[in-house]
């Protein structure tokens, strides 16, 4: 099952109010548009317009952008007429060749070191190697419940020796990428969707258009209040899956992120036991410990990236981790249903359940 499918889906019937007004008192209503063309999940468009031909102009554009990013950033496909990660992996005569790329790509990988750094090497795209042996038994597992094996540690230990980040090279002045480890492989599926909602709620905002929520995959980001002022009510979901009680809290926001982690909607089964997709870079195996993070910041591309992060470390230094983050919250669900809260992570919460 795809990361956060469900969540998408049920967030999308927790943004309230089909009706508001505009601070310049011209009246708006709420429009929504689906997709299921990028990242591999379902895109929802949330927003608050005079008519439903200016909703689809503003969300026609969204869902461009999201596109392009979709095409840029995607490590499965090719297109043709276009370097991408996908072209950035591949080997030709033995080695990565060096290529010219989109600036948006140079921009994402530069934040993706920089993300690196800011979580002492738990977030890193330079995993590929490792991460493309696990998506192939998981794959195989899905597809042959019967039979589904685990990789052999001795094949992800090896893997493991071309994940060193320093080796993507970047060249801003000629808009070139070139891998010096040839056996090294990009995956950015911890930055990718969130990054790109991103840079689409940034272009809103850089044009003065709010009102509207980018969702894609659980990736969720505000822009500005809803067309009445309101802050957006959204919900975390409950991991548990036999609950009544669908979501563990409701959260305000407004101009802000919330991203999810979570290790019970996209796993295979070996003997009885769930291997879920978020893997541990020290142990080389899916982590433990946790059901789900959430974040809840300003930019999705860190909400992204830090719940992933978080989901990987013990929860006094993702704790501590977040407590030196500006603006960043956090709440872990542990295997045992208990959860636990960040500092601040209180002041988005609403008691209300409209």
């Amino acid at each position: 099952m795809k990361k956060k499918l469900l969540l998408c889906i049920l967030l999308c019937s927790m943004l309230l109010q089909s009706i508001g007004f505009a601070g310049c008192g011209k009246k708006t209503e709420k429009y929504s548009t689906y997709s299921f063309d990028y990242f591999d999940t379902v895109t929802t468009i949330t927003g608050y317009a005079e008519s439903k031909e200016n909703f689809d102009g503003i969300a026609g554009k969204v869902l461009e952008e999201l596109s392009e990013y979709h095409k840029l950033f995607t490590i499965y496909h090719r297109y043709e007429g276009l370097e991408n990660l996908c072209t950035i992996n591949e080997i030709v005569n033995g080695a990565h060749r060096t290529v010219t790329v989109d600036r948006r790509i140079i921009d994402m990988l530069l934040y993706a070191k920089d993300m690196y750094e800011k979580t002492d090497g738990t977030v890193n795209i330079a995993m590929g190697s490792v991460l493309s042996i696990w998506h192939d038994y998981r794959t195989e597992g899905i597809d042959e419940p019967w039979a589904a094996k685990l990789p052999p540690m001795e094949k992800l230990s090896e893997a493991a020796k071309h994940t060193d980040i320093n080796d993507v090279i970047i060249d801003e002045a000629a808009g070139t990428v070139t891998m010096a480890d040839p056996e090294m492989k990009l995956d950015v599926g911890a930055i990718a969707k969130g990054y790109a909602v991103e840079m689409a709620a940034r272009s809103l905002e850089e044009k003065g258009i709010t009102g509207y929520v980018i969702n894609v995959g659980g990736n969720v980001r505000t822009v500005g209040a809803k067309g009445d002022g309101d802050k957006w009510l959204v919900g975390i979901e409950n991991p548990e899956e036999d609950s009544k009680q669908a979501y563990l809290a409701y959260l305000e926001l407004s101009g802000e992120s919330l991203v999810t982690s979570g290790s019970y909607q996209r796993y295979y089964v070996v003997d009885g036991k769930r291997y879920h997709h978020i893997i541990d870079p020290e142990t080389l195996l899916p982590s433990e410990g946790y059901v789900s993070v959430s974040v809840v910041c300003k930019s999705s591309a860190d909400g992204d990236a830090l719940s992933t992060a978080l989901f990987c470390m013990d929860l006094e230094e993702g704790m501590a981790l977040v407590e030196r983050l500006p603006d960043t919250e956090a709440m872990w669900v542990l295997n045992d249903g208990t959860c636990h809260e960040s500092a601040g992570f209180g002041r988005y919460r609403s008691e209300t359940k409209k």
